[in-house]
């Protein structure tokens, strides 16, 4: 695991936009296509402006990235906290991505379908190979929950399944999300965290006793690199 501390948000998705143009360009002198897993929430759209703008907008072979998603809320894609919704806005609208190359997680299907039909496509793509993604974007949230494997929810200790459903009572809707097997088959993981909220929590996740129901991003640790990319005011409860 490896820990990357700047100052704030802004220099943070500066660092992490310029390690990852280096590590697409890396994977892609390998292979034909780089498999890219986006996050929702707030952090990543100050990374997803970065990357679709100069000097990294250049850099990336954007017609050879294969997108996915971590996690999506059960809202049309009109709405506002539909995760797709706001990566377009930020980054796909504004970069020569393929359409074929982009797998939402459908919204327009019941959340059991939708689950069942991103099953369906990431076994296509990934069934028997040494590795799923090649990069693995995520967030977490100050109450420790990463995708959306929520404190407490059964889907945290999923085994079988690579993507699912659920209603999270908490927030009153359903969500589609990937589940850990999957990502921690992963080629390269990384965190993005970002503000004081999360200090307490980060502490726990990276120093604390392992406890995948109270922090579940705990759970995530994948066969190939784990990164966590933090700001000052997130890293400032960490011994080391």
């Amino acid at each position: 695991m490896e820990i990357h501390i700047e100052k704030d948000g802004k220099q943070l998705s500066e660092k992490l936009a310029t390690w990852l143009v280096t590590y697409i360009k890396q994977v892609l002198a390998e292979k034909p296509h780089f498999t890219f897993v986006l996050s929702g929430g707030s952090t990543p759209k100050q990374l997803y402006s970065m990357l679709a703008q100069s000097p990294y907008k250049e850099q990336i072979p954007w017609e050879n990235i294969l997108f996915f998603w971590g996690d999506e809320r059960a809202v049309p894609f009109e709405d506002s906290r539909n995760n797709a919704k706001m990566c377009y806005d930020e980054l796909l609208d504004k970069v020569p991505v393929k359409k074929e190359n982009i797998f939402i997680m459908r919204t327009d299907l019941s959340p059991e379908e939708s689950a069942a039909d991103y099953e369906h496509i990431l076994r296509t793509h990934f069934e028997g190979k040494e590795t799923t993604f090649d990069f693995v974007l995520l967030g977490m949230g100050d109450d420790g929950h990463t995708l959306s494997l929520f404190p407490g929810t059964e889907v945290v200790h999923e085994r079988n399944l690579w993507a699912t459903s659920f209603f999270l009572d908490a927030q009153n809707m359903y969500r589609i999300t990937l589940t850990a097997p999957i990502v921690n088959q992963a080629a390269a993981v990384a965190f993005l965290a970002v503000g004081a909220g999360k200090a307490q929590t980060l502490k726990h996740v990276l120093e604390g006793e392992k406890n995948i129901d109270l922090y579940p991003s705990q759970i995530i640790q994948p066969k190939g690199q784990l990164h966590w990319f933090i700001d000052e005011s997130a890293a400032a409860l960490l011994s080391k």
